[in-house]
This record gives C-alpha cells, sequence and structure tokens, in this order.
C-alpha cells in the first residue's frame, strides 16, 4: 500500500502531510502496520486506522490541521468511508492483484464480484473512478474499462 510510487511521487504530488492507511485488516496486524509507519517519506507521518476510526476522526476540526492523502486496501473500505460521511470525490485506483476469483480488466487492476459491487455503488454516487499508477500517468476512467468488459 505505501510502495515507492506513493512515497515517491504521489506524497510530493498531492504536497501532504500526512498519509493515512484505513484498512481494518491492516489496523489488526502489528507487522504490517510496524512496516507501513517504518516507510514513510521524510517529513510524512503515517498513521493506520480501521474504517470507523477514520470517520470518526473525519468529524472532528482537529483534522483540518493537516494535509492527508487516504489509502485504502479495496474498493469496498472507500465505500465505506463514503457511506460514513467522508466526502470523496475521486478514487484513485493504481493496482490489484489477481486470483482466481477476479477478472482482469486493465494490465494492473483485477476485480472479483465484491469489487465490482464496491466501484458500481461509488459510480452510482458520482465518484470518479481513476486509473493511474502515477500522477504523471494519462488519467483513464475505469468505469469504461469495466463497462467494454461487460462487467457492469
Amino acid at each position: 500500500m505505501l510502495h515507492g510510487q506513493v512515497a515517491t511521487n504521489w506524497a510530493k504530488v498531492t504536497k501532504v502531510d500526512r498519509i493515512l492507511v484505513v484498512s481494518d485488516t491492516v489496523a489488526c496486524n502489528r507487522i504490517r502496520k510496524t512496516l507501513l509507519v517504518q516507510a514513510a517519506p521524510p517529513g510524512i507521518r503515517v498513521n493506520v486506522l480501521p474504517v470507523a476510526k477514520m470517520v470518526e476522526l473525519y468529524h472532528d476540526p482537529r483534522i483540518l490541521s493537516f494535509r492527508a492523502l487516504l489509502l485504502v486496501e479495496n474498493p469496498r473500505d472507500a465505500q465505506r468511508l463514503i457511506a460514513g460521511g467522508i466526502r470523496i470525490e475521486q478514487v484513485n485506483i493504481g493496482a490489484m492483484s489477481f486470483d482466481s476469483t477476479k477478472v482482469m480488466v486493465t494490465d494492473t487492476i483485477a476485480v472479483g464480484q465484491d469489487d465490482l459491487a464496491a466501484f458500481s455503488w461509488l459510480y452510482a454516487h458520482g465518484v470518479q473512478l481513476d486509473v493511474r499508477k502515477v500522477s504523471g500517468d494519462n488519467s483513464k476512467n475505469l468505469w469504461k474499462f469495466l463497462k467494454d468488459k461487460k462487467l457492469v
């Protein structure tokens, strides 16, 4: 989740001072949590939070004191954040791993039924589904890829 492209490209381009990794599974895994915090780019704090805690913090005025990049592990977590009241207009999908239950949609994005349901919900709620590995890549619309593959 927090790798070279996020640490060196997205964090710099978005001018954030904090990266919030929002995932129930990562928040419960001490090893993954520690590795993510250690992977922080210089000058940027990393926090790992469960989805419900992020929703709670979003409504706390203190969150306005920093500029954060939210990273989620899957589209369902993005859906849960928005359903919880967090205002997100665009989600960037960099990569999603393939397994036998998923269909390749692009060269780096594989989706399963849960992913499709979440993306459909996000799209229906006006969220732009952007596909880019790094900020300099041309923006591509994930919804168009899903329609072209006749998945939605």
